[in-house]
């Protein structure tokens, strides 16, 4: 497996990358035959922890902002919460087995800062215990730990003082990345300080679709801010720790097409999108300043008063690894499609995880989302209503490559990629769930598009190891290659686990219909 050198940086280049709409990709050289991945390329699955743990109550955690937000009626689709889950807590040698027989190299999982420090300032030694068993199950098993240090789960004694919003958890969040260190860093050498911000921010702070449920512009603006800052002081510090370890975050993106290029309302509509969901991150993390046309859009809601010196000089600490999240791009017109073809809420956002909505009323979780509308294009889709267009994490990763990580020096891993669809459980107790499997098998081949156009991309990390609790869809989603029986907690391997466990120990996709592989079978 190759990781990134430490140090290996250059300084960021400072200037904007104007949004220039490209053309959706019409072919792959890669489109059916076998496909093979460089050496070193790193194969993994993903989780979170609120989605998996379970043991809500258990070992000294307390509430996080996500258990809060299950008790909000109507918030979670039937009611769903996460004080069980996967109840990984107790089986986690078990999952650690089940990964090791999926010959996976890696497992991107996240601490729960609630479980850890469940009052935003005390240490709980139980939390620490946990994750020091779990990293030392994982090293036995010969899987690489890639830890995750904030998935969503802000402790709710930190949302009771502000939240995101308030400076201060910014410098909370940097003293939890120490005391996770401190407690780890001798075995894990590879961390992720955010995964999604943009949910994290947007989603929880201005469309109220995930939890704290804030519906404010300013204060989703505030809070992805802050949280970029509690990136890069954290940043900071665990390199002055550890100068040996392999630093990065994890950004979810989206690909924003005009639906009429010709059209410079539609190519505006497009900016926009691709400006708040993907430069809003990236240009202050990978080039150390917002983009001008971005702070011109959100001028009214009062934005540039949260910006204080030397706070982007931080944010763009240098990073070794960017985790890119992909599920979809979308397309986008100044106008909307019409009622029977308007793409339903969260088709074009990789996070926004409401496409079914239950009762609890959201909003858009763009802060300045007038004027952008986003049209179906007849592509498939999967179950949480979002088109399959693999064609797009290609475009994505060598654009990446050329703007932002290719000057810096930066490597990318694919952190997140995979699809909900509904299985359906054999007589004889299999899965068979050849949409997911083949829609890993088109992702796959899109990356290794990108690798041939020069896309610095070392490793993919399947979304994910097993069912879970799909945030406010509760648990009427599943997306994992492993199938969870919520009632006897049962997991059972799916095609598409099987097949991605061959891919995992070769190195090399199937031509199409060659058939799914058996190595994991035993896993059963």
């Amino acid at each position: 497996m190759t990781l990134p050198t430490p140090g290996a940086r250059r300084a960021a280049p400072g200037t904007a990358v104007p949004f220039t709409p490209t053309a959706p990709l019409t072919s792959s050289p890669h489109a059916t035959g076998a496909v093979t991945f460089p050496d070193g390329f790193l194969w993994g699955t993903a989780t979170a922890a609120f989605q998996i743990e379970g043991a809500s109550t258990e070992g000294g955690r307390e509430d996080s902002i996500w258990d809060a937000f299950c008790r909000i009626p109507g918030a979670v689709v039937n009611g769903d919460d996460g004080s069980v889950a996967d109840d990984h807590y107790h089986r986690y040698r078990e999952d650690v087995a089940l990964m090791r027989r999926l010959n996976l190299d890696a497992y991107r999982f996240s601490t729960s800062w609630a479980r850890v420090v469940p009052d935003g300032k005390t240490v709980n030694q139980e939390g620490l215990d946990f994750y020091s068993r779990l990293v030392d199950e994982l090293l036995a098993a010969d899987v690489l730990p890639w830890l995750t240090l904030y998935h969503w789960d802000l402790p709710q004694a930190l949302e009771e003082l502000g939240g995101w919003p308030n400076r201060d958890t910014a410098a909370r969040f940097v003293d939890y990345a120490v005391t996770m260190h401190e407690a780890l860093g001798d075995r894990v050498k590879v961390w992720t300080t955010l995964n999604e911000p943009w949910c994290s921010a947007f989603l929880g702070y201005t469309a109220g679709a995930h939890a704290p449920g804030r519906k404010s512009p300013a204060d989703g603006l505030t809070a992805a801010h802050h949280l970029m800052l509690a990136h890069g002081e954290a940043v900071r510090a665990l390199r002055d720790r550890d100068p040996e370890a392999v630093l990065g975050l994890t950004l979810n993106f989206t690909v924003s097409d005009p639906v009429d290029p010709t059209d410079p309302a539609d190519v505006d509509a497009a900016r926009r999108d691709d400006g708040m969901f993907n430069r809003f991150f990236l240009d202050p993390i990978l080039r150390g300043a917002y983009p001008q046309d971005l702070l011109d859009d959100v001028a009214h809601l009062g934005f540039a008063d949260v910006v204080r010196d030397g706070d982007l000089e931080a944010i763009s600490t240098p990073i070794d690894v960017l985790g890119v999240n992909y599920y979809n791009g979308g397309a986008v017109s100044a106008t909307p499609q019409g009622p029977a073809g308007e793409a339903p809420a969260g088709t074009a956002d990789p996070g926004g995880e409401r496409a079914d909505a239950a009762v609890w009323e959201t909003r858009s979780p763009n802060p300045v989302p007038d004027g952008i509308h986003h049209h179906n294009r007849g592509l498939p889709l999967t179950d949480m209503g979002w088109e399959v267009q693999p064609e797009g994490l290609t475009r994505l990763l060598t654009r990446l490559q050329r703007d932002y990580t290719g000057p810096r020096g930066t490597s990318m891993f694919v952190t997140e990629n995979g699809a909900a669809y509904p299985d359906v459980v054999q007589a004889d107790g299999s899965v068979d769930d050849p949409d997911r499997l083949a829609f890993v098998d088109a992702h796959l081949r899109a990356v290794r598009d990108a690798i041939d156009a020069g896309a610095d991309v070392r490793g993919y990390f399947a979304w994910s190891l097993m069912d879970n609790f799909e945030w406010a869809l509760g648990y009427s989603k599943r997306f994992g290659l492993v199938r969870v029986d919520y009632e006897t907690q049962a997991r059972t391997v799916k095609s598409s686990g099987r097949w991605y466990a061959e891919v995992a120990r070769t190195g090399v996709v199937p031509a199409r219909g060659a058939g799914t592989g058996g190595s994991a079978a035993d896993a059963e």
